[in-house]
């Protein structure tokens, strides 16, 4: 018990820091929890599995072996105290589904969570998880599109509506955006732009593209892929 109250000690400190518990420190989690470290977020890591928790020892700003779907362990580890957590359990579908659930009674304000299939997506949307996310097909999709070579980025922000980086076609070259008929005409907004050479800005209606230059377009999924596909 003392070595959870000294964790449970270390975890409430580090919810008070608005940080984020990552439940789960596979693949995605991991990735995960380690890009939030180091945008600056402190964060607390939870698996079951000691090797996965010694790996990250030192990397993580607290990382500690217990088992999630007890709601006896995710209190004494103050998990009740964070704004935020992930669960990205992926191997241990109820196990999931369980730690989802304690998580929601415990009144937490914002829960991401990974689903390895669409019924586990249905039934944590259906426990009422405020975010759901699949990496393998969300991924999947994304890279659908730049294997067609459309685009050289390519992110959906909703569905069927998206945010593609691609080289700005010869048809709104060496003009002012605002005097191109590119949102009557294609249905898209050219919202950034970086010249060649140079770094990204935001374009506006005085803009004017060169050849080779990158943009960001953003609009409608259809519109973005026909527009991302002219030269």
């Amino acid at each position: 018990m003392a070595r959870f109250a000294l964790f449970g000690d270390t975890s409430r400190r580090i919810a008070e820091a608005d940080s984020v518990a990552v439940i789960g420190l596979g693949r995605f989690g991991s990735a995960l929890a380690l890009e939030l470290m180091d945008a600056g977020t402190e964060v607390l890591g939870i698996d079951t599995d000691d090797e996965l928790v010694q790996a990250h020892n030192g990397r993580l700003t607290q990382a500690v072996r217990a088992d999630s779907s007890k709601e006896e362990a995710l209190r004494q580890l103050a998990v009740d105290e964070f704004d935020r957590v992930v669960v990205a359990i992926g191997d241990d579908v109820q196990a999931s589904i369980l730690t989802c659930s304690i998580l929601l009674g415990m009144k937490i304000p914002v829960i991401w969570a990974k689903a390895v299939s669409e019924r586990h997506g249905l039934i944590l949307q259906q426990l009422g998880v405020h975010h759901i996310v699949n990496p393998e097909e969300d991924m999947g999709r994304r890279v659908a599109h730049l294997v067609r070579g459309a685009a050289m980025d390519y992110l959906e922000i909703e569905p069927g509506y998206s945010l593609a980086k691609i080289v700005a076609p010869a048809s709104i070259q060496g003009v002012p955006l605002g005097e191109t008929t590119i949102r009557q005409q294609y249905g898209i907004t050219v919202t950034a732009f970086r010249p060649v050479p140079g770094t990204w800005q935001n374009a506006d209606n005085q803009t004017v593209l060169s050849e080779g230059d990158t943009v960001i377009i953003v609009g409608t999924t259809p519109r973005v892929e026909a527009f991302a596909q002219l030269r």
